[in-house]
C-alpha cells in the first residue's frame, strides 16, 4: 500500500475528525444535566431518524456543492451544534443541538469514503479497498483514543462536562482546512440542481427500499450490513456509566471527587479502547482473507457482537464492571473489525451507477436500525436498569438470526 501524500491526508481527516472529546463523556453529560435514560433514547433517535431522512438529499447537496463544500459544510454545523451543547440547559435547546449534529453527520456520511475509492480508482487500486479503508479508519480510532486521555484531563482539571464541547470545535476546525487542501479531481463532477434531479433521487433511493422488501437476498445483506452497527451506535456509550461506577468502586484515589475520579479512569479506559479499535481496523484486510467470500467474516462478528451484549448487559446489571467494560471493548472491537469488510462488500456487489444509492439505502437503514435500538434500550432502561435494557435487546437481536445471517451465494 503506497503511503504517500494524499494518504497522510486522508488519515489526518480521520483523526481530526474524530477529536470528539465530548463523545466519551455524552451519556454522563445527559444524566448530570437531569435527563432519564428514555429522553436520552429518545435524543439518541431523533439524531438517527434526521439523519436517515437527510440521507436522500445530501447525495444531491454533494453533487451541487461538490464533496469539498459539503464535507466543509458539515464541519460548520457540527460546530454550530457543539456551541449550542455548551450553552444548553434545556431539554428543548438539546434537541435543536441533536438535530445540528445529524444534519452534520447526513451531509458528511459517504462523501469520505466516495473521495477514498475515487482515489483508489484513479490509480488503478481498487482492489485495495478494504485494507485501505482499513487503514484510514485505523487513523480515526487512534483520534478517538487521544481525544479520550484530553477530555479526561479537562474534564479532571474544570470539573465540568460541558468544557468538552467548546474544546471539540478546534480540530474540526482544522479538518475544514485539510478538506479544502484536497486535490480538485476527488470534488466529483458538480451539477446543477434541479427539480426533476430532486425528484429522481427520491424516487431512486424509494425504489431501493421497495427492491429490497421484494428480493429476500437483497433484504438480508441489508440487514446484515446495517443492524450490527445500528445496534453499536445506540449501545456504545452505555460504557459510561458501567465506568463511572467501576470509578467509584475503586478503594483508590478516596481524596478526589468522584466525577475527578471518573474522569480519570474514562480517559485511560477509552484511550486503550481505541488504540485496539484501530488495531483492528488495521488488521480488517487480513481477517477477511482468512475466509473464503464475505459472508462468513459477516455471520460470524454480528453473532459474537450480540452474543457478547448479552453478557455485557448481564454484568452491567449485576454490578460486575470490569468485565462489563471488556464486554462493551469487544463489540466496539468487532464493529470495526467488520464495517471495512462490510463497505468492501458493497463497493464489490454493486455496479459504479448504482453504489450511491446502495450505499445510501445502508446508511438510512443502520440508522433506522439505531433509532429503534435506543428507544428500546432507552424504554427498558427507564424501568429496570440499562443493563437490563442492553440484555433483552441483545437477545432479541441474536434470536432474530434466521432473517440477517448471509447465505454463500
Amino acid at each position: 500500500m503506497e503511503r504517500n501524500k494524499q494518504y497522510y491526508k486522508f488519515g489526518l481527516y480521520g483523526f481530526f475528525k474524530n477529536l470528539r472529546f465530548y463523545e466519551s463523556f455524552l451519556i454522563l453529560f445527559f444524566l448530570e444535566k437531569g435527563i432519564d435514560y428514555l429522553k436520552i433514547g429518545l435524543l439518541y433517535s431523533i439524531r438517527e431518524i434526521t439523519i436517515a431522512i437527510l440521507e436522500i438529499p445530501s447525495g444531491l447537496i454533494a453533487d451541487v456543492l461538490g464533496r469539498k463544500k459539503t464535507l466543509i459544510t458539515s464541519f460548520l454545523l457540527y460546530i454550530l451544534s457543539f456551541i449550542t451543547f455548551y450553552f444548553s440547559q434545556h431539554y428543548f435547546l438539546m434537541v435543536i443541538a441533536i438535530v445540528f449534529f445529524a444534519i452534520a453527520d447526513a451531509l458528511r456520511s459517504g462523501v469520505h469514503k466516495a473521495m477514498i475509492f475515487q482515489y483508489l480508482k484513479t490509480r488503478n487500486q481498487s482492489h485495495q479497498k478494504a485494507e485501505y479503508y482499513g487503514h484510514t479508519r485505523s487513523w480515526s480510532q487512534t483520534g478517538s483514543a487521544i481525544s479520550a486521555l484530553i477530555a479526561g484531563g479537562m474534564v479532571f482539571y474544570y470539573g465540568s462536562y460541558k468544557i468538552i464541547f467548546a474544546a471539540s470545535v478546534i480540530p474540526y476546525l482544522f479538518d475544514m482546512i485539510l478538506i479544502w487542501s484536497y486535490p480538485a479531481i476527488l470534488d466529483g463532477e458538480i451539477k446543477t440542481l434541479q427539480t426533476t434531479s430532486i425528484m429522481a433521487r427520491f424516487r431512486l433511493v424509494l425504489n431501493g427500499f421497495v427492491q429490497s422488501f421484494k428480493s429476500l437476498v437483497f433484504l438480508r445483506s441489508l440487514t446484515s450490513l446495517s443492524l450490527h452497527t445500528g445496534y453499536y451506535k445506540a449501545v456504545k456509550d452505555y460504557i459510561q456509566p458501567v465506568i463511572m461506577g467501576l470509578a467509584l468502586s475503586f478503594p483508590i484515589l478516596t481524596h478526589i471527587k468522584d466525577k475527578q475520579k471518573t474522569a480519570l479512569l474514562i480517559g485511560i479506559i477509552y484511550f486503550f479502547i481505541y488504540l485496539m479499535t484501530a488495531w483492528t481496523s488495521r488488521h480488517a484486510g487480513r481477517f477477511h482473507k482468512l475466509f473464503h467470500g464475505y459472508h462468513k467474516p459477516l455471520n460470524l462478528t454480528i453473532l459474537t457482537g450480540f452474543a457478547v451484549g448479552i453478557l455485557s448487559g448481564f454484568f452491567f446489571f449485576e454490578h460486575w464492571f470490569l468485565p462489563s467494560v471488556i464486554g462493551f471493548l469487544a463489540i466496539m472491537m468487532i464493529e470495526n473489525l467488520r464495517k471495512p469488510i462490510g463497505v468492501a462488500y458493497v463497493a464489490d456487489q454493486s455496479m459504479d451507477e448504482s453504489m450511491a444509492s446502495i450505499l445510501s439505502v445502508q446508511s438510512q437503514a443502520q440508522s433506522l436500525f439505531a433509532a429503534v435500538v435506543a428507544l428500546i434500550i432507552g424504554f427498558t432502561a427507564q424501568l429496570a436498569g440499562p443493563g437490563i435494557g442492553i440484555t433483552l435487546t441483545s437477545l432479541l437481536l441474536l434470536l432474530s438470526a434466521p432473517l440477517y445471517l448471509l447465505k454463500s451465494k
